[in-house]
């Protein structure tokens, strides 16, 4: 497949599994001015690892889950916590790419639109951003964490919702996790390490 063909189907594989989940449309319409724009590969070695996990199964997303790998190697990866202590541990396996957003190969002003894998045993820190997020598991399961909430074991087909700078993590434990994750509202804030910060969990 060329690239175009590549984008036009991971843009399909998307809008149906997000509009087919009503927490998602729930949470915002899919939108309908999404428009082409050009963007320009970054690799990561995160890419590798989502590329040779031999481990995501998706039983009712499969079409989606094939259609984020295939464009792995042509879309820009993120490296939101990079010049963080985070570490490069995760940073070379944590996984996030825009389908609609910034540096993705679509555009839209109504929602951003992101796909985030993690491999088994990472964790994902806390962390808050002033847009309101959903995540959506497409393949593989995590536990999530939010402020002034109980944890949450998600699998495929589940959503968790994050308010707006409400404290969230995310961990895996022995499979990995592969989700659609959209933002809408303050796209213009990146997330940033919730520090010095007591997270009161139920």
């Amino acid at each position: 497949m060329n690239k175009d063909t590549i984008f036009q189907t991971l843009l399909c594989t998307t809008q149906n599994a997000y509009c087919e989940n009503t927490e998602m449309m729930d949470f915002a319409p899919f939108p309908n001015n999404i428009i082409s724009q050009e963007v320009t590969p970054y690799y990561c070695k995160c890419s590798d690892y989502l590329g040779d996990d031999k481990r995501l199964i998706s039983n009712n997303y499969p079409e989606l889950q094939k259609a984020i790998i295939d464009a792995s190697e042509l879309v820009h990866w993120r490296e939101t916590y990079k010049g963080t202590d985070i570490g490069d541990y995760f940073m070379d396996r944590f996984g996030c790419y825009s389908i609609i957003g910034e540096n993705a190969p679509f555009s839209s002003d109504a929602l951003r639109v992101f796909m985030v894998y993690m491999p088994p045993r990472l964790y994902y820190p806390w962390h808050h951003h002033p847009a309101e997020e959903v995540y959506m598991v497409v393949s593989g399961s995590a536990t999530f964490k939010k402020k002034d909430c109980p944890d949450e074991v998600l699998s495929e087909g589940q959503v968790a919702f994050h308010e707006s700078n409400q404290p969230h993590a995310m961990e895996t434990k022995d499979d990995p996790v592969l989700c659609l994750v959209a933002w809408h509202d303050n796209f213009q804030t990146p997330p940033v390490l919730t520090l010095n910060t007591k997270i009161s969990v139920r």
